[in-house]
């Protein structure tokens, strides 16, 4: 019977969730699912972790909700000094929202903001790359560089320039090595920079593995630190939206720390509440702060939820089960294992171009022709049949079409959740080559 949800397809119907078990979703029909994806790279504890819940509820026998325009909270003040303390060096403050959006939307607002309390208002424009996304909000959606989420909404939106991603399976010649095919992309921010006049540019703002739309990929060695060496020429922020990819995604709390590179913003959501709140949190930089404590002493910003004290309960408590269960570590061991198994059952696949990825956050790029690289046709829509063909199987993936332009292209992401056992493992690439070869087959 249909009901009252407006959800986001208006076509078909869901299985509805009704209990978690680890690794596992089960549905009212009692059909169990192993979510490879943790959703949308969120549940990385599953979906039954006992020590968050307990945390979940002796915070709700103390207080759940006091609006922060009036106080702060234990569990508030907890989670941002742990942030802080991994944070890269000279991250000195946490701004908690409610997911990824909230937080990319505040990162731009606080580096205007900035730029006008420090007497450079004429800095606005912020610079980010093509096949990026930052979120749904306008803000973030402006930002990100996916044409098939901007197109209708583009009306609506700021000007942003988009430079090219870090995308080497796709753009790197044949003669160049890693380092340089990173260094020469790289330097298309100087160039756009030169272009639109260095005084008018507040921010550049990058995943440092992109998620969604391009299925996990890393930026190549030396690409981040060239960034950062530009962006500190030209006195510019450099924003890293780690909202996929941090908090342990890819073996490490900050995403940022394999590429040795401490930006002066980052966006972190998904995995810092796995799933048992929203939450999601901006970390900057002290002398951003201290800008604004010397000048109007009020960030022009805010949201009712922020700083939830159930939220931000629910984070200490997955940040413990992170420190204490050295799950850190097992996301590197398990990382591999996976990519290790992937490549076994699909290197060789006719259709699958290129696995990559860190830790346990993978992507696979399919493609018509593996010597040419050309992608299947759009019209067939491949990406939404592997899903379709996986959940079918009892496997939660995430697939997602144009991958090369936000047209062309499609791709399967995977981010299981960080206990993940090695049988597991084999049920999800059994699981996922058979939905691959079955959707290609129909």
């Amino acid at each position: 019977m249909p009901g009252h949800i407006f959800g986001r397809s208006t076509r078909g119907n869901l299985p509805t969730a009704v209990t978690g078990d680890g690794c596992y979703v089960i549905d009212a029909e009692g059909r169990r699912y192993l979510d490879g994806s943790g959703g949308a790279a969120v549940s990385c504890l599953g979906h039954s972790d006992a020590g968050v819940r307990a945390a979940l509820h002796a915070q709700l026998d103390r207080i759940a909700f006091a609006h922060t325009g009036f106080f702060t909270s234990e569990p508030a003040e907890s989670l941002a000094d742990r942030l802080v303390a991994a944070a890269p060096e000279g991250i000195e403050r946490v701004y908690l929202v409610s997911g990824g959006s909230e937080a990319v939307e505040a990162a731009i607002k606080l580096a205007r903001q900035y730029f006008v309390e420090i007497d450079e208002p004429a800095r606005h424009r912020v610079i980010a790359r093509r096949q990026s996304y930052h979120g749904n909000t306008l803000g973030a959606l402006a930002a990100g560089g996916n044409q098939w989420r901007r197109a209708q909404f583009a009306p609506l939106l700021v000007e942003v320039s988009h430079i090219a991603p870090c995308y080497d399976y796709r753009d790197r010649r044949d003669d160049e090595s890693l380092e340089a095919y990173g260094l020469r992309v790289a330097d298309e921010l100087e160039a756009e920079i030169r272009r639109l006049g260095p005084e008018t540019v507040m921010a550049f703002i990058a995943e440092p593995v992109v998620g969604a739309t391009a299925g996990a990929v890393p930026a190549v060695p030396g690409y981040l630190r060239r960034i950062r060496e530009i962006c500190d020429r030209h006195g510019v922020l450099l924003i890293l939206d780690e909202v996929m990819c941090g908090m342990g995604r890819t073996g490490h709390l900050f995403a940022c720390a394999e590429d040795g590179v401490a930006p002066d913003m980052i966006t972190i959501a998904k995995g810092l509440g796995a799933g048992y709140q929203p939450i999601g949190a901006l970390l900057t930089s002290g002398a951003i702060y201290d800008a604004i404590a010397a000048g109007s002493g009020f960030f022009q910003h805010g949201h009712t939820y922020m700083g939830h004290a159930m939220a931000a309960a629910a984070a200490n408590a997955v940040l413990d089960a992170i420190e204490e269960r050295a799950l850190l570590s097992r996301v590197r061991v398990q990382g591999e294992r996976l990519d290790a198994r992937l490549r076994a059952r699909l290197g060789q696949h006719p259709h699958v171009g290129d696995i990559r990825g860190r830790g346990l956050f993978r992507g696979i790029e399919l493609v018509s022709d593996r010597e040419t690289k050309a992608p299947f046709d759009p019209a067939q829509k491949l990406h939404a049949r592997i899903k379709a063909e996986a959940m079918e199987a009892g496997l939660i993936c995430y697939p997602m079409g144009g991958t090369i332009d936000g047209v062309r292209g499609d791709h399967v992401l995977l981010a299981p959740p960080f206990i993940i056992e090695d049988a597991q493992i084999d049920e999800l690439t059994d699981k996922l080559s058979g939905a691959i070869d079955r959707a290609l087959a129909a």
